[in-house]
């Protein structure tokens, strides 16, 4: 009996020093979020009607529901072998979030940086593999916040595409430089499905600044192709007054829908382009659209990601990882808990590359 004692008291306070650790890293960790309560808001799977879907469920979960998710979502950290001798001979493609995934999610959207760590990490993986950000923010803002060159960029969603400007490196040495539409003076062009709906967006933008500047906490973020008001620091007798200022500036707009993620609202254009699209997008420019001897990896913690996890589930080959600490409804395949998982994750991954392909040179990149 006294021995099971020690042993409950060591596991707390092991467990103790460990959330100490991640806190001060800057991950949050599940069990000291703050739940704000909001109204059930019933909508379609995919909606793009003009109501805002049901938010993701953050609630509370016990470890033993989590162990049990992860019998269907198992860490990619633990399958990492597995996962990676499945992988030998394929051109591998990485896609990666932003928020939530490679930096830890934050109360002001403007300090959302990631760590010098996890900026070497990506970019070392991108020296051996073909590596995308698709990201909700304007491709310009995230593209600050990562800071490398070697990578595509994608914002709004999947809504404003570019390439790298220079080449692409395999993992077998060769360079191979994947270009964008040039205009006539020889400039790269984005590729913009949503370039016609600016006018609006930009009217849209000055209806909400004015009517929600009375609210304490409400942030709006201009992505230039979509328009996020965040309410992480909005207090929760001010959600519904929030909610009903933005629905009544969308109005009936058939051309513009209100989705949530992660205490964020966005009016997003009502075409059919989302992250998954993207992905098409960008494994189409690589050439491997029709190829049958690739492997996709996408890591992404938020509701608009798992359009992407859908699209590699039904190609039948890759990796959807969802980033998530408690248990959730996901087309991800595997997981990890938080950014500090996913840097581990891609320093395996880049370690793993490093070390195999220089005892046996293959051609798995582009």
């Amino acid at each position: 009996m006294k021995h099971m004692i020690f042993l409950l008291v060591t596991f707390k306070i092991i467990k103790k020093k460990l959330t100490k650790l991640r806190e001060s890293m800057g991950f949050q960790t599940a069990h000291n979020t703050k739940l704000i309560s909001q109204p059930d808001l019933k909508a379609k799977e995919d909606s793009c009607d003009g109501l805002i879907p049901r938010p993701l469920n953050f609630t509370q979960f016990t470890p033993s529901g989590y162990d049990s998710w992860l019998v269907k979502h198992p860490s990619a950290l633990s399958s990492f072998d597995r996962l990676m001798k499945a992988a030998i001979g394929k051109r591998i493609v990485v896609f990666l979030d932003y928020d939530g995934t490679l930096s830890p999610i934050v109360n002001d959207p403007d300090r959302a940086f990631m760590s010098d760590e996890m900026r070497a990490a990506v970019s070392e993986v991108a020296t051996y593999f073909p590596t995308a950000i698709i990201s909700g923010r304007s491709r310009e803002k995230v593209k600050d916040f990562v800071k490398l060159n070697n990578l595509y960029y994608a914002g709004s969603h999947g809504m404003d595409i570019m390439a790298p400007s220079g080449p692409i490196r395999s993992s077998d040495g060769n360079h191979q430089c994947y270009n964008n539409t040039l205009d006539t003076n020889g400039n790269e062009v984005p590729f913009q499905p949503a370039k016609k709906f600016l006018p609006a967006i930009q009217e849209i933008l000055r209806k909400l600044e004015n009517v929600i500047k009375d609210i304490e906490g409400a942030k709006i973020e201009n992505n230039r192709f979509c328009i996020s008001v965040h309410f992480r620091q909005v207090h929760e007798k001010d959600y519904n007054k929030l909610e009903e200022k933005v629905k009544s500036v969308l109005g009936k707009n058939p051309l513009f829908c209100l989705t949530e993620g992660k205490k964020v609202m966005e009016i997003r254009p009502s075409i059919e382009w989302n992250k998954g699209n993207a992905v098409e997008y960008f494994l189409d420019t690589l050439g491997l659209s029709s190829s049958s001897n690739f492997l996709p990896v996408y890591i992404g913690d938020d509701k608009t990601d798992e359009d992407a996890f859908k699209v590699i589930k039904r190609m039948g080959q890759g990796y959807p990882i969802i980033v998530s600490s408690t248990p959730r409804e996901t087309d991800a395949l595997y997981s990890l808990r938080d950014p500090s998982e996913v840097l581990i994750f891609l320093s395996r991954l880049a370690k793993w590359t490093k070390t195999y392909y220089s005892r046996r040179p293959l051609n798995i990149g582009n």
